[in-house]
């Protein structure tokens, strides 16, 4: 049975409860379907590590790309994913 989005963020708010954990950084699927099998429990995306996987310099992808490589992120694994997601996009 898939894990749904409801489900992720169950997961990630009982994480919390709990203290501190690693919250490790992939910049693609690969990497992220390798930290899965690590063991992690969750992963956050990194800005800096996307842009550069793409040819770009950090804060200059677009809101496309950023939300394309989150849904691509998060559907790659069963966990919770917290985004870097820059300021927002909110520059005006």
């Amino acid at each position: 049975m898939p894990v749904t989005t409801a489900d992720k963020r169950a997961t990630f708010r009982k994480m919390h409860e709990s203290g501190c954990f690693i919250l490790p950084n992939p910049w693609d699927v690969g990497s992220a379907r390798m930290l899965q099998l690590l063991g992690f429990k969750a992963l956050a995306s990194t800005s800096a590590g996307f842009a550069w996987s793409i040819g770009k310099a950090d804060n200059h992808v677009t809101l496309d790309d950023a939300l394309h490589h989150f849904t691509e992120l998060c559907g790659a694994v069963d966990l919770p994913v917290n985004a870097d997601f820059e300021g927002g996009f909110a520059r005006s």
